[in-house]
């Protein structure tokens, strides 16, 4: 499994939220460029950045953000928020992502499903974002009555094989995954998944690993990593224990 530091930009910054809530964030790098320096300095392989500002917008607000970071890094970028066009998501691999994750517009626009699957295919990831059982959209200011399970078979049929699973209720608490959850995620997922949500120690990414789910592919880790609960090295570690 890989492990995907995260950089959440927000006002121009790399912060973190406490369970998607926009006025409960904490400020890591006034510069989001600096803040994905450190991880790969510190031997981060993948980088996971969210435009959060254009999650709320509905509309890409940091390309030029994921474009200084591509140009300066030289590690592979998975790039999210605000990506509801195929335009935006040709701006964004573009800019210099690798791969384009999608959230909002995949549960409510089937064409643009269809026809970003069927341009970029394996570069899409489908982000489910789950607050309470049921999926969360629109910078996670809405929730609707769609059981994440049931959404992640739906868009397996829309030829979806990539997702990004993440728990809000966890997010920021260091609290730890559910591990039962992820594994309910992981027979629903017909193809590959990342999880994020809640991990708060290096112990956290050595019990995903042993949970032996081979379509986990990776964990993505923002603020226990910008806190030093572990280093990048150490959680490396924790996923191949």
């Amino acid at each position: 499994m890989i492990l995907y530091p995260a950089i959440d930009i927000y006002e121009g910054r790399a912060v973190r939220l406490v369970q998607g809530r926009f006025e409960d964030q904490t400020v890591y790098a006034d510069d989001p460029l600096e803040a994905a320096r450190s991880w790969v300095a510190a031997g981060a392989r993948f980088l996971h950045i969210v435009d959060l500002d254009g999650a709320k917008a509905g509309e890409p607000r940091s390309i030029e953000h994921l474009a200084r970071i591509s140009e300066q890094l030289s590690v592979p970028i998975q790039y999210g928020g605000g990506l509801r066009t195929l335009g935006a998501v040709r701006e964004a691999l573009r800019a210099g992502a690798e791969r384009a994750i999608v959230g909002t517009a995949a549960f409510r626009d089937l064409d643009f499903l269809d026809d970003v699957i069927g341009a970029y295919g394996h570069r899409v990831l489908v982000s489910v974002d789950v607050r309470g059982g049921y999926i969360s959209t629109s910078g996670w200011t809405q929730t609707t009555q769609m059981r994440a399970p049931d959404a992640i078979r739906r868009l397996t049929l829309r030829g979806v094989r990539s997702f990004v699973y993440t728990n809000v209720d966890r997010d920021g608490k260091l609290e730890g995954p559910d591990l039962d959850e992820v594994r309910q995620v992981a027979s629903a997922v017909r193809g590959r998944f990342l999880y994020s949500g809640g991990i708060g120690q290096a112990s956290d990414l050595s019990a995903l690993a042993r949970l032996r789910q081979v379509n986990l592919g990776g964990v993505i880790v923002g603020k226990a990593l910008y806190e030093g609960r572990f280093t990048v090295a150490e959680g490396q570690a924790a996923l191949r224990s």
